[in-house]
Formats: structure tokens, C-alpha cells, sequence
């Protein structure tokens, strides 16, 4: 495959583009962003070196295989706003007469371009990730080929949880480029939950680049949930990042079930007086995968407070680092910055890392770390199997509770089913 180059691929996203029907600023921003990427450095994660995996394969950016068989049956749908997607075509849309005349909008992005533009436009990449950050997200924006639009208006409360659900499929060789962006507008509260899984087979390396952007206005209310299941050939870069104002909250609750390899940032910058982030993630390595995943809390404003708690568990010659990065910016009287990282490790090969990371740069503030690695506590392993459990059994349950802040954080309840199936199929495999 190719890799990404001006000379290359600006016809490819012209084309792209005007069969998308955009509107003419995003083209000029892809533009803008493809020209930059050379010039660009890729995102430094500590401790971890994934320079060489092929993040910026493109691929056929205008061709896609299409598979109805990812459809579920009407019997196994509900009635909550959801949405189903491959790598460009959405499949299913399915949102609630009663949201749409509250003024909520649940679309595809392409969509939301063409439909709502102004407000897409005065959002994507301009609060949250920069267009120009670094090389992966000016490709981000380039080579943007999916993803969803959600916007709660003033004072709107939704009950029932927004699904996103993102089939890549391993035969369709061209890369996957999904941008989630959901706006919480002042005192508004939703719930959303996304699904990233592949299907089919393939001998190939593939590339996924999925940036989500949630920006909280004042007093809004935001419960973020995923659960990540791309397959052993992918390569991915996750971006999820949180731009939260005054006295706004979102809550994160992060499952990386992948089989292939992970580079991944998680930030909420907390700019508002008063506004506050709880980030859990959960991550399993397994095999010769490689995860590294960078945690961050920016309290910029007073009173302002986040918590990062991360639990990983690695396997035969997998590696997995967590970097938990606290900082709080001159100016953020009375910040809080709390944070911690455990690596559960079940192979003498496996290798675990926990760097925590604080940037105090304000006095009359509260922040502490805690990391670890280490491997299964053998008292409770002896206390399970001498009531009857077989070791592997015992070692599974233990495996579970470790793991469980951020089971018991997802949203809806047969998808907490479901991500429990998931852990024990990647502990089993």
C-alpha cells in the first residue's frame, strides 16, 4: 500500500469528498491537512516505540466492500437512538421521534456536514484535537472516511444511552477513519456507548485511525463508554479526548479488547471553573500484541477535578504501558489530580509497565499517584481453588474483579454482559 503523500492523494480526496457532498470548509481543511502531514512529528508515547507500524496506510480511499450480513434482526434491536456503521456506509439509523423534535441530532457525519454545517463546523477539531497536532491527526483529518454526529441541546436530559456500533471489516484493505464528535450543550445530559469490532479474515496489515472529540458545555452531564475489538491485523491509533467547561462533567469508562496492536491518547482538558473527568480504562494484551496507552488530566481552571484509574492484564509475550499523566496549570487553585495504574501480568514473558506522571505547577492543590505490576495474588488464588475451583477458573475470577470498575461503568446492561464475554474469550484464548 501506499502511504500517505500530497502528490498522491489530494485527486483521491477531492473525489472523496464531492462524493460525500461536503461542504467546501472541510474540503479546504482536508486540504490544509494533507499538506502538513510530512512536516508533522508523530505523537510521542513514553516508553513505547511504534514508529514502524503502518498507521498511514491508505488504501483504495473511494472504494468499499460492502457486507449487509452485519445487520442485526428487528428482533434483537431496541428502541434507544442508534447507529451502524462500516468503514463509509451506514448501514442502520435508528433515532427516536420524540429526540429529534427536543432539537437532538444523532446522524452520520457526512450527514451532519451537509445538514447541520455551521455547528459541525464551529466544533470538529477546532477544541478538543487540533487538526494539526501531530502527524496522525492532520492524516485523521485528511483521510476522514466515517463516523457519527451527536448534539444535545440547552437543558436537554436523555435517558436512554446513544449507540454507535463501527464494523471494520479485515477484507476491506483501505484504512478506517472514524471521527466521533458529540457536543453537550449547557446543562444537557446524554449517555453514549460505541463498539469497534472486526469481522472476516485477512493475511494483511491494516490501519485504524479513530479520533472522538466530547465537548461539555457548562453544567453538561456526559457518560462516554466504549468497548474496542479490532482484530489482530489492525493497527490502531486511538484518540479520545474530552474539552470540558464550567461545572461540566464527562465520565469515561474505556474497555481496549483489541487483538492488534494500540497506540492510544485519552485527555480531558478541564478548562472550565469547576469541571470535572473520571477516566477508567481497562486493557488485555495478549500473544506478541503491543499496547501503549497515554492517560491525561489537564486541570487548567480552579476547583477543577480529575481522576484516572487504569487496571491491565497481560499475556504470554504481550507488552502493555500505561502513562498517567496529571498536570495542573499555574492559575487552578484547589485542582484535584488523582491517579492509578495497575498491570496485572500472567506470563513470566509478558512485560508491564504503570508511569505515573505529575506536573504540579500551582500550590494549594490536591494530587496523588499509585502504580504497580505485579502478578496474581497467590492467598486469593489459594482461597478460591481450595473451595473447588480448578486454578484456571480461579485465576479467570480474579482476572474479573480486577477488571471490574469498568464493567460495572458501562451504560447498558446486555453490553456489560457482552464485555464480560469478551475478557473471559481474550483470558481463555
Amino acid at each position: 500500500m501506499k502511504s500517505a503523500n500530497v502528490t498522491d492523494y489530494l485527486d483521491d480526496v477531492t473525489l472523496f469528498s464531492a462524493s460525500q457532498e461536503e461542504p467546501q470548509w472541510m474540503l479546504e481543511r482536508r486540504k490544509k491537512a494533507l499538506n502538513k502531514i510530512d512536516d508533522l512529528e508523530l505523537p510521542a508515547i513514553e516508553r513505547v516505540k511504534y514508529h514502524r507500524w503502518p498507521l498511514m496506510n491508505v488504501g483504495e480511499l473511494n472504494n468499499e466492500v460492502i457486507n449487509e450480513e452485519i445487520l442485526p434482526s428487528f428482533t434483537e434491536l431496541e428502541d434507544n437512538p442508534l447507529i451502524i456503521q462500516g468503514r463509509t456506509t451506514t448501514y442502520f439509523e435508528q433515532m427516536p421521534v420524540e429526540l429529534a423534535e427536543q432539537g437532538v441530532i444523532f446522524t452520520d457525519i457526512f450527514t451532519a456536514m451537509k445538514e447541520h454545517s455551521d455547528l459541525v463546523e464551529k466544533y470538529f477539531m477546532t477544541k478538543a484535537v487540533p487538526s494539526d497536532e501531530d502527524k496522525l491527526t492532520a492524516f485523521h483529518t485528511a483521510f476522514l472516511n466515517g463516523g457519527v454526529f451527536l448534539y444535545v441541546p440547552k437543558n436537554v436530559v436523555v435517558k436512554d444511552a446513544f449507540e454507535s456500533l463501527f464494523y471494520h471489516q479485515l477484507n476491506d484493505s483501505s484504512a478506517m477513519v472514524k471521527h466521533v464528535l458529540i457536543v453537550a450543550d449547557d446543562n444537557s445530559e446524554l449517555t453514549y456507548l460505541e463498539r469497534f469490532q472486526s469481522v472476516g479474515e485477512t493475511a494483511e496489515k491494516l490501519a485504524a485511525n479513530i479520533v472522538v472529540e466530547v465537548i461539555a458545555r457548562p453544567g453538561a452531564k456526559v457518560k462516554f463508554a466504549a468497548i474496542d475489538r479490532l482484530g489482530k491485523e489492525v493497527n490502531t491509533y486511538l484518540n479520545r479526548r474530552g474539552y470540558i467547561m464550567r461545572d461540566a462533567s464527562v465520565d469515561w469508562a474505556l474497555g481496549l479488547m483489541s487483538d492488534g496492536n494500540v497506540v492510544a491518547d485519552f485527555d480531558s482538558e478541564l478548562v472550565g471553573e469547576g469541571s470535572h473527568a473520571e477516566v477508567k480504562v481497562v486493557a488485555i494484551a495478549t500473544g506478541r500484541q503491543i499496547q501503549g496507552i497515554d492517560t491525561r488530566v489537564t486541570n487548567r481552571a480552579s476547583h477543577s477535578i480529575g481522576h484516572i484509574l487504569q487496571h491491565g492484564v497481560i499475556r504470554e509475550k504481550s507488552t502493555l504501558t500505561f502513562n498517567g499523566i496529571g498536570h495542573i496549570i499555574k492559575g487552578a487553585k484547589g485542582a484535584d489530580a488523582q491517579q492509578e495504574s495497575r498491570v496485572l501480568m500472567l506470563s513470566d514473558k509478558a512485560r508491564g509497565d504503570a508511569n505515573p506522571i505529575l506536573l504540579i505547577d500551582e500550590f494549594e492543590v490536591t494530587a496523588g499517584h499509585a502504580a504497580s505490576a505485579g502478578r496474581l495474588d497467590p492467598e486469593e488464588l489459594y482461597y478460591l481453588m481450595s473451595r473447588g475451583l480448578p486454578q484456571k477458573e480461579a485465576e479467570r475470577l480474579v482476572t474479573r474483579g480486577f477488571l471490574g470498575s469498568v464493567i460495572t461503568s458501562i451504560p447498558v446492561k446486555s453490553v456489560q454482559e457482552e464485555f464480560v464475554q469478551v475478557i473471559d474469550r481474550k483470558l481463555a484464548d
